[in-house]
């Protein structure tokens, strides 16, 4: 994965300012999530060399920010008891400050919720998208508007699924 960053020189003529794989990743022995940029609802800088993406990893952006961000799910393992992937779950929740997004787990232990617009495209794989009362099948190129609603994904192919992601913060009603 290469990352290509731009910006301005002193001068203001355009530059990049990074170009280089993601700076952070987490969960990696699940298939992974890799940040890419992110936004704090402040004002941009173009001339500045900081890398955005090269801080804690957080599920949700703050207030006003967004997360620009890839992520890979592994199939599941077979055999693993409903027990193990809630413990699963709720750990890899948790090691991204985002425990308290896990509302309603019982249609699967990786459903959550957030208050963004997060537009995903799947880029390669065989995922399910599963909602409370409804699922939909996606193929590679297809594209989710996900308005804050409780959700999972679910890697039915033998090959890690990968998916791009941008989440905007966001009141939803």
């Amino acid at each position: 994965m290469r990352r290509i960053v731009t910006g301005h020189d002193k001068n203001g003529r355009s530059i990049i300012t990074l170009d280089g794989p993601p700076a952070r990743s987490i969960g990696e022995d699940v298939g992974g999530l890799f940040e890419l940029w992110n936004t704090d609802g402040k004002d941009i800088i173009s001339t500045d060399n900081n890398d955005r993406a090269d801080e804690e990893i957080i599920l949700s952006p703050p207030t006003g920010g967004t997360k620009f961000r890839y992520f890979q799910i592994n199939p599941l393992p077979e055999g693993v008891s409903d027990e193990v992937m809630q413990d699963m779950a709720a750990q890899a929740f948790e090691n991204v400050g985002a425990a308290h997004h896990r509302i309603d787990t019982t249609k699967h232990p990786a459903m959550h919720k957030t208050e963004t617009i997060d537009y995903i495209i799947l880029l390669k794989g065989d995922v399910t998208l599963i909602l409370d009362e409804e699922e939909v099948d996606l193929k590679p190129f297809d594209v989710v508007v996900q308005r804050g609603t409780n959700h999972a994904w679910v890697n039915n192919g033998n090959e890690p699924a990968l998916l791009i992601a941008v989440l905007i913060d966001s009141n939803v009603i």
